[in-house]
């Protein structure tokens, strides 16, 4: 499986320009999850070229996807920042998803189906690129990692959350504006507090107040407010695995860390196996591979790999 995972990880480096010489084709999400795996294959390997693609991949996400669109009027970092200082901040502003489209328009009417194609910023790409600078900062002890996780966290936490209104409780936008200043889908996916929660907690606990200046404690009390009221169980494959690695995440938490909330433990994992359950007796896996999306299994798979511990 090792071997396996050398070789895919090496086409992947050649087919986004980590190495040889094509251009950088930046994706947040995908890249997001290569860089645990290169990280993985250098502690699995010893081979400091795998810790190597992920710095470089790390560099290249900031630099790509932290900056305005080659197809935009508007140029550099799309925080704002100067260029200097964007360097020392590149994600103050959040990170862009890296879809094929330009994002719509302020009067342009959507089209749900274009809108998927359409680039912005999504809340919970966000957590996961800033799970992958945990990981970064953890694996080879460099603070600014953390820090850039940490500015991550406070930048999607105010943007992305919306006030109570009239009857309306608390909630998260789903996605967002290049530039953080409208929503471009006002409704909530299911998960997101939860990643929320889940990722400022482990933010948190590895000392970002102390090594970055930012204090999560706010942010935590709202996603944990949000999480009150969640219901997780799903029948779609990729929340399935989300739901199993957030369940992982969260043990670590609460019997490494210290974090004590075994309720919502429990909670979480009776949601995952019922969601388990659901998926056991649908048709979805046994239709034609025609008819079904490869990345929805895949993070099935891998949220399967995290709960049994392989």
């Amino acid at each position: 499986m090792t071997s396996l995972a050398q070789d895919l990880m090496g086409d992947f480096a050649e087919a986004t320009g980590l190495s040889g010489q094509a251009k950088p084709r930046r994706y947040l999400w995908t890249d997001a999850f290569a860089v645990c795996n290169y990280l993985g294959l250098a502690r699995q390997t010893g081979d400091g070229r795998y810790l190597r693609f992920a710095e470089v991949l790390v560099d290249q996400v900031h630099h790509v996807l932290g900056r305005h669109r080659p197809d935009d009027s508007r140029r550099g970092w799309i925080s704002g920042l100067p260029n200097d200082e964007g360097e020392r901040h590149p994600t103050l502003g959040g990170l862009r998803i890296g879809k094929p489209l330009n994002e719509r328009g302020p009067h342009e009417r959507m089209d749900s189906r274009l809108e998927w194609e359409r680039d912005g910023q999504y809340f919970h790409y966000l957590t996961k690129w800033m799970h992958a600078l945990h990981r970064m900062s953890q694996e080879t002890g460099d603070g600014r990692y953390r820090r850039w996780a940490a500015e991550l966290a406070v930048a999607a936490h105010a943007a992305f959350t919306c006030a109570p209104i009239r009857s309306r409780p608390r909630w998260l936008v789903w996605k967002m504006s290049i530039d953080l200043t409208r929503p471009l889908i006002s409704t909530m996916g299911q998960h997101d507090p939860l990643d929320g929660l889940i990722t400022f907690l482990e933010l948190q606990s590895a000392g970002v107040g102390g090594e970055g200046g930012a204090d999560l404690t706010a942010a935590i009390a709202e996603m944990t407010e949000l999480c009150a009221l969640g219901q997780w169980a799903t029948d779609d494959p990729l929340g399935i695995g989300g739901l199993l690695d957030n369940a992982a995440r969260f043990a670590q938490l609460v019997f490494e860390q210290k974090v004590v909330d075994p309720e919502l433990l429990q909670r979480l994992l009776a949601d995952a196996q019922q969601s388990l359950k659901s998926l056991n007796g649908a048709s979805l896996l046994r239709r034609p591979a025609n008819q079904r999306l490869a990345f929805r299994e895949l993070g099935l798979s891998i949220g399967i790999q995290v709960a049994t511990g392989r």
